[in-house]
């Protein structure tokens, strides 16, 4: 059962759900607990608080904290006065934070008096709300906004802004994505639908709030009434603590990027994890091999692989309900979500044939409105259809490669700007990534490619293992896979690979890393 009625706002989701479900527990973390109906009532007491710090439609309102009710009930607040929240990585370097701030032109900070007090000038003279207590420094604390009448309006309509996310991308300058309120329903809609997702349903709040992956459970968890758990700090890097959140809050549905489910795969047992019926994933390729032990543990839970940048949210995926296909090819990115549309096309923007190579584009009502305050980006990566010139209709250029399967199915095989030459050869890095993590010590692996004069492209392969491994006994596996081009001239082995702030290898860091490392 979900709550009846359109809603065409995402805070439009909560009012609905206040409604249909006011003592349905709405979501639980650090910091206590909020019914629908509490939730909703401190979200209008904080929008009453915005609204008198200044805050208008078409805002920008930043937030850097970590999770908590309270943080929730603050999105839904900043859009419920029509503007948009920017959320914030509260561990990023204050100068990082204030490059975003100043980006966006955000008008107000929300965020915990650490954070805020850690920030010092990086605020630059900004109002700023402590989500934490009383007002100290900050213009207005949590006990203040606790004492407000709660703000009966709600602006704002689909087309307008629901919030912008900041990422490095493949250059490591922050860019804001623009998402609409419309970009982000289209998507929690189909989600809900497409999983069953109901009143019933508890799911978890695994991704930080500044991760687009955190858009299906804070919003999917309003669209069907259901309730949200959010994992505390630490508890989102740690298999015990992952195990223990689903066991012991009995959790229905799960949404992460693989490398936290290999974790919660290598510390969970059957009965632990056995609420489980929904399994979803995105971001990086989940190995066959670490995807094998999840679905020992939870035979008859969906798994399903969403594909989708966070310029197009989530546009393809593929489910499996039963066992998994034989052999090390990871799942396919599958076939187009309900009402998207996805094609490839190679360099002279014709589509494909089966079988064949191309750039995946995008087109469809989760598509973003483009870039923040850059136009040439946004031209670059979206624009008119190149299928037709009939009318108006923007498409996505993901700069992602995939092969056409059959059934208008899709094998993602790596970034554009990750096929590299090395010695003449064309090569794909995700390629010699799948090699390396076919043998049976190897947990995690990133190819990075150094520029060299000579030969174009140097390979060097880092590659997490909890065993006694060598470089040469990776490389004489890899020649088993590989032609010998592939094969990378380095492999360092470490114990662990880093990681950023939304779970996913730090490929930035390594490229620095194996940059500076010597020549073999």
């Amino acid at each position: 059962m979900k709550p009846e009625g359109a809603a065409f706002t995402l805070h439009g989701l909560l009012t609905r759900a206040a409604a249909a479900f006011p003592d349905h527990l709405a979501v639980s973390g650090p910091g206590g607990e909020l019914t629908y109906a509490e939730l909703d009532r401190l979200s209008g007491r904080i929008a009453r608080g915005l609204r008198a710090l200044g805050v208008r439609p078409g805002d920008r309102v930043a937030v850097s904290a970590s999770k908590s009710p309270t943080v929730v009930a603050t999105l839904y607040a900043i859009m419920r006065t029509g503007a948009a929240y920017v959320p914030i990585d509260p561990l990023s370097p204050p100068r990082r934070a204030a490059r975003v701030l100043a980006d966006a032109d955000c008008r107000v900070l929300c965020g915990d008096a650490k954070r805020l007090e850690r920030m010092g000038e990086a605020v630059s003279g900004r109002p700023t709300v402590d989500l934490t207590g009383a007002a100290t420094t900050a213009a207005l604390g949590l006990g203040d906004l606790e004492r407000l009448d709660p703000d009966p309006v709600a602006s704002g309509c689909e087309s307008d802004l629901a919030y912008v996310l900041y990422t490095s991308g493949s250059t490591g300058a922050p860019k804001g994505v623009m998402l609409t309120h419309r970009n982000a329903l289209a998507f929690v809609e189909w989600t809900v639908g497409r999983f069953a997702v109901g009143a019933e349903d508890r799911l978890v709040s695994h991704a930080p709030f500044h991760f687009d992956l955190s858009v299906f459970d804070l919003y999917g968890a309003a669209m069907a009434g259901a309730s949200l758990h959010l994992l505390g700090a630490g508890e989102e890097s740690l298999g015990a603590s992952m195990s223990a959140a689903v066991r012991d809050r009995q959790l229905t549905v799960w949404y992460s990027v693989p490398s936290a489910l290999v974790l919660l795969s290598e510390a969970a047992k059957a009965e632990d994890v056995a609420s489980l019926r929904v399994v979803l994933f995105a971001g990086e390729v989940f190995p066959m091999k670490h995807l094998r032990a999840l679905r020992h543990l939870v035979p008859d839970a969906i798994l399903a692989n969403l594909y989708g940048p966070t310029e197009t949210n989530v546009c393809t995926y593929h489910a499996v309900a039963g066992g998994l296909p034989e052999g090390d090819s990871p799942l396919p990115i599958g076939a187009a979500c309900e009402n998207q549309e996805v094609f490839a096309l190679d360099d002279q923007l014709e589509p494909v044939a089966e079988g064949e190579v191309g750039e995946l584009w995008v087109r469809g009502p989760t598509v973003m409105k483009g870039y923040w305050g850059d136009p040439e980006l946004t031209s670059q990566r979206l624009g008119q259809n190149p299928l037709h010139d009939l009318y108006p209709d923007p498409a996505y250029r993901t700069g992602d490669l995939v092969r056409r399967l059959p059934g208008e199915q899709y094998q993602f095989l790596g970034r554009r700007d990750h096929q590299v030459k090395s010695r003449g050869y064309r090569i794909e890095l995700g390629e010699i990534d799948a090699a390396l993590i076919g043998h049976p010590a190897v947990r995690e692996v990133a190819v990075i490619a150094v520029p060299d004069e000579r030969i174009g492209s140097r390979l060097v392969a880092f590659v997490a293992s909890e065993e006694a491994i060598d470089g040469l006994d990776l490389k004489r596996h890899c020649a088993q896979a590989l032609p010998r081009y592939m094969i990378p001239a380095s492999i360092v082995v470490e114990s662990s690979l880093p990681h950023t702030s939304t779970g996913k290898i730090d490929r930035q860091g390594l490229i620095r890393r194996a940059e500076a490392s010597p020549k073999p």
